[in-house]
């Protein structure tokens, strides 16, 4: 009796491979095929390479002198199988005895009947719509049930066309009493303010206390809040000759005027200084117009903070074949109510609007509709006396006043510059 010893094989690399290298695994859906040397394999990939959805999309295409079979990695045909797992091809070379390992995908291809597609048969006659031919059908074999139901239908549809006479003949008494231009300019206040409105912060117009109309834990979690100990450690620590440095660059004025008056209780100091860190990066972000992963790094932003700054404040964009996050501006009026509810917390329910629209780059009137949506009050401060009598003319507050006022919404038409 002889023993037969199999032969050993090894594994080797075969290199780096790239996703469009991979090997193609075959399943046909209808049995196993007999003669697969007679098979004429073709390989189609998305013309959008940019795109990294698209990129990787392919189709497979078998043909024979009998049928065709059709299998692609994309769709409602395509295997689930390839995103739950890796699928690995060995090829042996029986000379050197080493086996080169592949990276593969599967496909099922399924055949192609031809006649049976729908999409490249187009009706002969293309101005009836489905249910007109769905009438014509039960007109000719429905049953008497069908036939009474499209009859009730046809006279309700008679009913219809009656009330939308009606309505369009009322419309144009409106717009003949009012004029397009009144009912247009309506439309459009009413419009501006209610997309307004969904940038807001969560707000209890009901609430007793001033503290909870707009609640401070809509703004900063606790775990949020947490997360800026050593932030608001870094702006408590900051010297009179650093706070006088960001006052000369003209910005975060709003952060200098909180961090120059910290409160000395060592509780509501701490909470000033935390809320003055989150405002320097909810200010940063509203300068920004393209905005990457690294945002925040140099200022020591914890990562939580972070992400929920990409996911309240920005809007993703798909740029040169790569996802952006971009600050639109939507998203920089969502800062400004943000940050001026923020303040709200900061100053006892009182805050500087003057300072806080140059600190985000916007317009005093933009800035001023923010406060009003917000039902704020808008307060002048008194003339003052001494050097910073020009300051306090300029500034404008707004304030957190119950019963919350409510402002009747107007825009200003402004008048066309004629061109000499």
């Amino acid at each position: 009796m002889t023993t037969v010893m199999a032969a050993s094989c090894s594994f080797v690399c075969c290199g780096e491979e790239k996703k469009a290298d991979k090997a193609v695994v075959v399943r046909f859906s209808n049995g196993s095929v007999q003669n697969e040397d007679k098979l004429d394999f073709s390989m189609f990939k998305n013309t959008e390479e940019s795109n990294p959805r698209k990129k990787t999309r392919r189709i497979l295409v078998a043909e024979s002198d009998r049928l065709s079979y059709v299998g692609q990695n994309f769709g409602v045909g395509s295997m689930k199988c390839n995103n739950l797992c890796k699928y690995y091809v060995g090829v042996l070379n029986k000379q050197t005895m080493t086996m080169e390992v592949h990276e593969a995908q599967l496909f099922n291809m399924q055949p192609v009947i031809p006649g049976e597609t729908t999409d490249s048969a187009k009706p002969q006659d293309t101005t009836q719509t489905y249910r007109e031919k769905v009438d014509l059908l039960i007109e000719a074999f429905g049953t008497n049930k069908q036939k009474r139901a499209l009859s009730s239908r046809r006279l309700n549809q008679v009913g219809s066309e009656t009330l939308q006479q009606a309505v369009a003949k009322a419309a144009n008494t409106v717009i003949g009493e009012k004029g397009l231009e009144a009912l247009q300019q309506e439309v459009a206040d009413a419009e501006s303010q209610g997309d307004l409105a969904l940038h807001l912060p969560p707000c209890n117009a009901n609430a007793d206390k001033r503290e909870d109309v707009y609640p401070f834990d809509e703004l900063l979690s606790p775990v949020e809040f947490g997360a800026l100990e050593q932030g608001g450690a870094k702006m408590a620590a900051l010297t009179p000759e650093e706070l006088k440095k960001m006052k000369d660059d003209g910005r975060c004025l709003s952060i200098v005027k909180h961090l120059e008056n910290l409160p000395t209780e060592s509780e509501n100091r701490d909470k000033t200084a935390r809320c003055a860190f989150y405002l320097s990066l909810l200010l940063k972000l509203a300068r920004e117009r393209n905005v990457t992963r690294k945002f925040g790094q140099e200022e020591g932003c914890p990562r939580i903070i972070q992400g929920k700054l990409f996911k309240t404040f920005t809007v993703e964009t798909f740029n040169n074949g790569r996802i952006q996050n971009m600050v639109s501006s939507s998203m920089r009026v969502k800062l400004a109510a943000y940050c001026l509810a923020l303040l709200l917390h900061m100053g006892n329910m009182t805050a500087d609007l003057t300072l806080l629209h140059r600190d985000l780059g916007i317009t005093e009137a933009r800035m001023t509709e923010v406060a009003k949506s917000m039902r704020l009050t808008l307060v002048k401060p008194a003339r003052g006396k001494g050097d910073n009598i020009e300051l306090q003319d300029d500034s404008r507050l707004a304030a957190l006043v119950l019963p919350l006022i409510k402002y009747d919404h107007f825009t200003e038409r402004r008048k066309r510059k004629k061109m000499h």
